[in-house]
């Protein structure tokens, strides 16, 4: 099942998507997912980033060719960072190009999406705290990476973290492709079988960590093929049973 969170009449809603149609649900989609009799169709609607997560938990090198080309070691454990909820935006969105970098660079992710909360959970009991997947951008102003030495500037800026078009919250993400276009040439081009640290590993792992919360995400990492931006540039994340997340590249200021 396809979940979405979109605007009609300036009223954000919530809804099922089945083929070109939005079936609006009661509430959000933490609840039972109860249908109100309405449909609409998806052309009528604005698709909005799929949930509004207190927080965005990243995952850095967890596919080897990505350490390997960025001339990194492969971690032993989890190296994890976070972005901000100010940085999360929908499909269609602007990515912003800050004026403060000189290197912007995409990189395209599975995300996980947290149902309910969640703290100490084992990794037999992930499944239960899951709501779906969506696709996810994590956009990194790459210069700044280099100088600060830590990666919370780089990673935090307003608009680095697309998120959608929608959630799957049947898919199981153990082996499915990942692709990301830049300008409709393949960049990216992998599949979630070859991450260092699985889905599941990771959600118990960061759970020991810190509480996760309802809508919370979780970026599971890129593969080899990440590149720069400019201006202009228009970005589509395409994950097998996700969809694709289209996005576009403009100056700060303009």
């Amino acid at each position: 099942m396809l979940l979405s969170r979109f605007m009609v009449n300036d009223t954000v809603r919530y809804g099922i998507v089945e083929e070109d149609m939005i079936y609006p649900i009661q509430g959000d989609l933490f609840g039972e997912l109860v249908r109100t009799g309405e449909k609409l169709k998806l052309s009528e609607v604005i698709l909005l980033s799929p949930c509004q997560p207190s927080k965005v938990v990243c995952v850095g090198l967890n596919y080897a060719d990505h350490a390997e080309e960025l001339n990194l070691n492969i971690p032993k454990e989890p190296l994890l960072f976070l972005k901000p909820p100010s940085a999360v935006i929908g499909p269609g969105d602007f990515i912003i190009y800050p004026n403060a970098c000189q290197q912007l660079d995409y990189e395209g992710e599975l995300a996980v999406v947290i149902r309910e909360k969640a703290k100490n959970i084992s990794v037999q009991e992930v499944h239960k705290v899951i709501l779906g997947y969506t696709c996810g951008n994590d956009i990194t102003a790459r210069d700044l990476q280099r100088l600060d030495g830590q990666w919370t500037r780089a990673k935090s800026f307003d608009t680095f973290c697309p998120l959608g078009p929608w959630i799957n919250n049947e898919l199981d993400p153990t082996k499915i492709n990942i692709k990301l276009w830049v300008n409709d040439e393949l960049k990216q081009n992998s599949n979630t079988s070859r991450m260092i640290f699985p889905v599941d590993f990771l959600v118990s792992y960061i759970s020991r960590i810190m509480t996760l919360y309802p809508g919370d995400v979780i970026l599971t990492g890129t593969p080899f093929g990440v590149g720069s931006l400019k201006s202009g540039d228009r970005i589509t994340v395409e994950i097998e049973g996700l969809g694709r997340l289209p996005n576009q590249v403009k100056t700060e200021g303009f």
